[in-house]
């Protein structure tokens, strides 16, 4: 497979796609640094500041922010500090704090409290055991695409990104008190359920849709009309959704990738609608290259969309913002999104971050410790 020489044409030209942000956060207790099972407290009390921009999440440890659509890197920091702010603040109140972590680090014997909710239930009847720790958190992009045709046209050019995503994002190494050895545990936890991960490839919206029919009559998914693969045309918004991030710890980072997102889904809709079909990896394929990433992390080898070989990950970088610099040019986002790949080069990813905050005389409760200043930096709100 080589790189595809079509010209990249706009998918509304002389328009900002907007985008939007969900980020998943746990809930830990200053003292003990585990997690705590007061979402649903926190999400209410946070809800009187921002609305519905803040919910409860599955697992009672946790709450979801999320911004409204937005246009510009200004417009989404501060939506994303907003909300993180109404959220530090409604844990605090509570006696509790803020900690964007892909996984818990620290944890109390037992599965996972879940809400008492129908679609909660079911999951964890069809599932057993795969749910008892099935708490964790992700950042969620939605890019605006209004035609879900092009949606699923355009994730097929994605597919081969997602283990580069992974890698970037990583910010889950330690799980219950130990070092996972993985950079993203999170994703190890999301591979073991055989809907999650990388979509299939399909040539159209009605193959993608017979293909969400024909898992979910096996049971291994809970409802075609919404699968969780890491892409896919949201089920209730215009937008197609990247899902295979962990939480990042800085809001400045999230911007980026989001940034970063945009410019490839406007660059891979404009290669669609020229009729570039995009790699069609196989899915064993991908399935493997994302948990090299999620073992390796920022630091590893990564996966070359358009040749399949091992290349190292900030190699691919520098190549993905070749391929979408006409873009992020023209949305006057090349700067923030060269400074993620700067950060990156200067401190690693989130993991590495993690373990050296637990190299220290601190341990694992240093970590939580640094996680929930990371998280309510540049948020208005101190201790």
């Amino acid at each position: 497979m080589t790189e595809p020489s079509l010209p990249v044409r706009r998918v509304s030209a002389g328009q900002l796609p907007t985008v939007g942000v969900e980020e998943e956060y746990f809930l830990v207790d200053p003292r003990t640094r585990s997690i705590v099972p007061a979402g649903p407290a926190v999400a209410a009390r946070a809800a009187g500041e921002v609305g519905d921009l803040v919910t409860k999440e599955f697992a009672l440890c946790q709450v979801e922010g999320r911004t409204p659509p937005c246009h510009s890197a200004g417009e989404l920091r501060g939506e994303l500090e907003r909300v993180r702010t109404a959220l530090v603040a409604a844990a605090r109140a509570e006696g509790l704090e803020l900690c964007a972590s892909g996984t818990a680090v620290l944890q109390e014997p037992g599965p996972v409290l879940v809400a008492d909710h129908p679609r909660y239930q079911a999951g964890r009847a069809q599932y057993g055991s795969l749910m008892d720790d099935f708490a964790i958190s992700a950042l969620h992009v939605h890019v605006h695409l209004p035609d879900r045709g092009l949606a699923v046209l355009t994730a097929n050019h994605l597919r081969p990104w997602l283990p580069l995503l992974i890698a970037l994002s990583a910010n889950s190494p330690f799980h219950r008190g130990r070092d996972t050895g993985y950079a993203s545990w999170r994703t190890v936890i999301r591979s073991r359920f055989p809907c999650l991960g990388p979509p299939p490839y399909a040539g159209s919206l009605a193959e993608h849709e017979r293909l969400a029919v024909v898992i979910a009559g096996t049971e291994a998914m809970l409802d075609a009309g919404m699968p969780f693969w890491d892409l896919r045309p949201n089920p209730r918004l215009p937008t197609l959704e990247i899902r295979a991030m962990d939480v990042l710890q800085d809001v400045d980072d999230a911007v980026a990738v989001t940034l970063l997102l945009r410019a490839l889904v406007v660059t891979a809709a404009g290669r669609a609608q020229g009729g570039d079909p995009g790699p069609a990896w196989a899915g064993e394929v991908l399935r493997a290259a994302c948990w090299r990433a999620a073992r390796d992390g920022w630091s590893g080898q990564g996966f070359h969309p358009w040749t399949g070989r091992s290349r190292p990950m900030a190699d691919l970088a520098e190549e993905l913002v070749a391929f979408v610099r006409p873009a992020l040019e023209e949305f006057g986002d090349l700067d923030n999104v060269t400074a993620l790949f700067h950060r990156l080069a200067a401190r690693g990813d989130g993991a590495s971050r993690q373990r050296a905050w637990a190299a220290g005389d601190g341990g694992q409760a240093a970590v939580v410790d640094q996680l929930v200043l990371a998280t309510a930096r540049d948020c208005g709100t101190r201790r």
